[in-house]
């Protein structure tokens, strides 16, 4: 099964629908279970229809419109009572087959006369059932009229092959659909038909027959009395009774392939049957080929197109993957420059402060001058520097004197030595427009926080 192509999975079904249904030929196990998508199930509750002689979901709906049957008798294996094996009722006895030369001549002249004298009436009467006289044979019921014979037929007949029970357009979708032969029965009033009576009760009711039939083929009947069976039997071109026709798919056309006229003994109804199934398997056969082989290309073509959808789904995320990292990389990057536009802008301002603040710092008093005293201040550099104030500056006149001095840190704070206080910081800064006390803190007066004259103040960077 491997070399079919099949996954484990599928041969374990295979070997299942081949246990449940008894069917042999693993190769149309796998064909009937490719059709029904491989549901088991449903696969074999379709078998099971077909052995009851329901029709399948293919053929659920009565109006199913039938495909065309071909009726060529130069096509067809024809087998009639007059042959071997045939047998007649209350018939009257057809002479010898001449042997002299001049009697053959004469027989072949009168056999190619009849049938070409029955095929000119075949035809003549397809023409005037077409003009008209048929209002009787209306097909309304046609279902109805299946249902009505095999239950007439069956309380007639206890020992029978199953007859399917549906319309003879859904018997030929299932055939055509399941690849499997399909046996026509037309049948006429057996009170009236000795040879019908004894075709029924005798060959049809012989249990090689049923079981033949019954595997082998799906068998669909109809008493010509009723609109289906009398439409049915000009379709097929039915000459005498008891009448059946094997029709099977062949080169993609349903057609008749065999055609049984007349009674015969059970051993040669099967032998017939036999020889006609055994001459057109190789259709069916390669019908299944051909089916198996479109759906290999259709299920090879889906998993291609499944894996070219997923393949194209696995590209368009990694490129979303690399468009995302792509807009990772540029947010990082206009982060950094934003960044540095940052500190640009700042150094900018700071610098434009210094130039506006340079000329709030309070001139330097001379060293003797009253109320003067000299301050150290001690940056973070180490540099240390000297500036002479006046008592009455402010706290903020010492900041503007620092922050403007080309070595001070650009944000700081500034504190005793010992001890440890805060003259100044930053917050004070930022706060002094919104909080009194904090505007108050800048305005005290150098005397006011009690600086010394040499006292050491020390700046600290805040941004180290």
């Amino acid at each position: 099964m491997e070399a079919d192509g099949l996954t484990n999975e599928q041969t374990e079904k295979v070997l299942q629908f081949q246990d449940l249904t008894g069917i042999e030929d693993m190769n149309v196990c796998r064909d009937v279970l490719i059709r029904h998508q491989w549901d088991l199930e449903v696969a074999f509750q379709e078998q099971l229809n077909i052995r009851e002689g329901r029709p399948t979901m293919f053929a659920a709906s009565t109006d199913v419109r039938a495909p065309a049957v071909l009726n060529d008798r130069f096509l067809q294996q024809v087998f009639s009572a007059n042959m071997p094996g045939g047998r007649t009722v209350s018939r009257v006895p057809s002479g010898p087959v001449p042997r002299s030369f001049t009697g053959i001549i004469g027989y072949v002249i009168n056999f190619v006369f009849q049938y070409f004298y029955s095929t000119l009436t075949s035809i003549v009467s397809a023409f005037v059932n077409l003009g008209g006289g048929n209002e009787a044979r209306l097909v309304t019921d046609p279902l109805g009229d299946v249902m009505k014979f095999i239950r007439e037929y069956y309380e007639r007949y206890p020992e029978h092959p199953v007859f399917y029970q549906g319309t003879y357009a859904q018997a030929l979708n299932d055939a055509k659909q399941e690849l499997r032969f399909l046996i026509v029965y037309l049948h006429k009033d057996p009170a009236k038909n000795p040879d019908v009576e004894s075709f029924c009760r005798n060959t049809l009711s012989a249990r090689s027959v049923i079981d033949y039939i019954n595997t082998h083929t799906l068998l669909w009947g109809c008493d010509v009395a009723t609109p289906e069976g009398y439409r049915v039997m000009q379709s097929i071109t039915v000459r005498s009774y008891p009448t059946m026709v094997m029709i099977s798919l062949r080169a993609n056309r349903m057609m008749i392939v065999g055609r049984f006229e007349g009674d015969c003994t059970p051993e040669e109804l099967l032998r017939r049957l036999q020889s006609v199934t055994n001459a057109n398997e190789v259709w069916l056969s390669q019908a299944r080929a051909d089916r198996l082989e479109r759906n290999f290309t259709q299920t090879l073509r889906r998993q291609q197109d499944e894996a070219y959808e997923q393949s194209l789904l696995a590209d368009e995320e990694k490129e979303r993957q690399r468009q995302r990292e792509r807009d990772a990389v540029r947010q990082a990057e206009e982060a950094v420059e934003q960044a540095r536009r940052d500190v640009e802008l700042r150094k900018e301002e700071i610098a434009r402060q210094k130039i506006e603040l340079a000329t709030l710092v309070p001139s330097e008093p001379a060293a003797d001058a009253v109320g003067a005293i000299a301050v150290v201040f001690k940056l973070p550099s180490g540099t240390r520097l000297e500036r002479r104030f006046n008592q009455t500056d402010s706290v903020l006149d010492v900041y503007h004197y620092l922050f403007c001095h080309p070595d001070s840190p650009d944000e700081f704070e500034i504190t005793t030595n010992f001890p440890k206080r805060v003259l100044f910081s930053k917050a004070n800064l930022d706060a002094a427009g919104e909080t009194g006390t904090a505007k108050e803190t800048l305005t005290k007066t150098l005397q006011a926080v009690g600086l010394k004259n040499r006292e050491v103040l020390f700046v600290n960077d805040l941004e180290a």
